[in-house]
């Protein structure tokens, strides 16, 4: 089965999901342009957005080359003493949204999100893994999560126990608002690994070019002493300038090429153009990508042009606790 390991939802409560989205900062002016790039107006940020963002992500996973898209949930930061930082995250969307969403189409599989800091996050964990939740999300940096908190520690033992895997972002975060920039540290996931919790460090520490700190070389190290951590190439193929050509020469060699899966960031905008610009594409791929308007498949269709093969679209497959059998029939 292949596998988008790394697709946002959003919406703005209508219907009484529970979501909301207020964005601020670079957040607020980048929203329209990331509507736009999944192919909704920004009148969409007023209206309905529930039930047509998720309608067209849905349209976009069955018209792609991959068979289902890992759905992700987005709690509210905390801090450490469990107390909610008002004010701290600019979209909340809750678990239950995405655990409904893939209870309802087999293409979505739930990543639900939960702050270890909340007083119920045990009981929480407990109820979403009942109800089928394949993976966890999270945004150290932005969330105020430590994982090597001690506090942490059960919580942790409880998704080692249960399989669930840990999605957490790495490098550069410049699309939503952060509270610890140290947390963007792939280190900040040793304990859980220690633990023995499969971890999935999103965007492999990389960090956007001469802004940002860039982990990439602290995550290639924590592979080879941690057989749980993996990464994603989500937001790889965005023109936010974390693309490095050294970085995806690394990426594809045997070896570190075994340790990632496939993501693509979406509503992050999709574009091959700084790839082609660096010599890591051919003009004609370029253009042929940029042809296609569904941005699911065109970060597939960039990411194999790049050169990742096709066990990075399937191996999280086999990763995954056994919860539902998913895909096209």
């Amino acid at each position: 089965m292949r596998i988008d390991c790394h697709v946002h939802v959003v919406g703005n409560g209508t219907g009484g999901t529970g979501c909301w989205f207020r964005p601020r900062g670079v957040t607020k002016y980048g929203a329209p342009f990331m509507l736009r790039g999944v192919g909704l107006p920004p009148s969409a940020l007023k209206g309905d957005l529930d039930r047509i963002y998720a309608a067209q992500i849905l349209r976009f996973v069955r018209e792609a080359s991959i068979d289902a898209a890992v759905i992700l949930a987005q709690d509210e930061p905390y801090r450490a003493d469990g107390a909610r930082i008002p004010g701290g995250g600019s979209f909340y969307v809750p678990n239950d949204f995405v655990l409904r969403l893939a209870r309802e189409h087999r293409e979505f599989l739930p990543a639900i999100s939960i702050h270890p800091a909340r007083r119920d996050a045990l009981d929480e964990l407990e109820r979403c893994l009942a109800a089928g939740a394949v993976m966890l999300k999270c945004l150290p940096n932005c969330q105020n999560i430590d994982w090597n908190d001690p506090r942490y520690t059960r919580f942790l033992e409880r998704l080692a126990e249960s399989g669930l895997i840990l999605l957490a972002h790495t490098g550069s975060e410049r699309t939503l608002p952060v509270l610890e920039p140290r947390l963007a540290d792939p280190r900040v996931l040793t304990r859980a690994l220690e633990i023995g919790v499969t971890c999935i460090a999103a965007h492999s520490g990389t960090g956007t070019v001469l802004i940002d700190p860039d982990y990439f070389d602290v995550f290639v190290g924590m592979t080879r002493r941690f057989p749980r951590l993996y990464g994603d190439n989500s937001a790889l193929a965005s023109p936010n300038f974390r693309f490095r050509p050294s970085t995806l020469r690394r990426m594809l060699e045997p070896g570190l090429a075994d340790r990632l899966l496939h993501g693509s960031d979406v509503p992050v905008l999709v574009s091959g153009v700084l790839a082609w610009a660096a010599g890591m594409m051919r003009w004609r791929d370029w253009r042929a990508t940029a042809r296609i308007a569904n941005p699911i498949e065109r970060d597939a269709q960039i990411k194999r042009a790049l050169g990742f093969g096709e066990e990075t679209f399937t191996r999280l497959a086999e990763l995954l606790r056994p919860i539902k059998a998913a895909g096209k029939s």
